[in-house]
């Protein structure tokens, strides 16, 4: 499962309020770059794909490409609008090593 915090799931309705559009869900995932080796994804979407895994938790949906959730499980999504910067932070207990900006991690 991957939770959402009060944080995030209060700038996800914002950025879908703000696209005009309804339905949409928050599609996470993983795929092979950055300076760690595996960056994470993130984006809004409204059609769920053969594989997916879908979750609810504090009232948004999630859903997972199948290979993506294998590094994903038990991940948390945050939101953070400090001075570090701006933006989703995934917190991932499976990440061995991550990058200084917290956008790539390896296993």
């Amino acid at each position: 499962m991957i939770t959402v915090t009060e944080a995030a799931k209060k700038q996800a309705l914002r950025l879908m309020e703000d696209d005009g559009k309804e339905n949409l869900f928050i599609r996470v995932g993983v795929q092979g770059g950055g300076c760690s080796g595996l960056m994470y994804q993130l984006d809004f979407d409204n059609e769920e794909k053969e594989g997916d895994k879908a979750f609810e938790d504090n009232g948004i949906k999630v859903v997972v490409d199948k290979k993506s959730y294998l590094y994903l499980i038990g991940t948390t999504l945050d939101f953070s609008g400090g001075l570090n910067g701006k933006g989703f932070i995934f917190k991932n207990p499976n990440a061995e090593r991550t990058c200084g900006c917290g956008e790539s991690f390896s296993l």
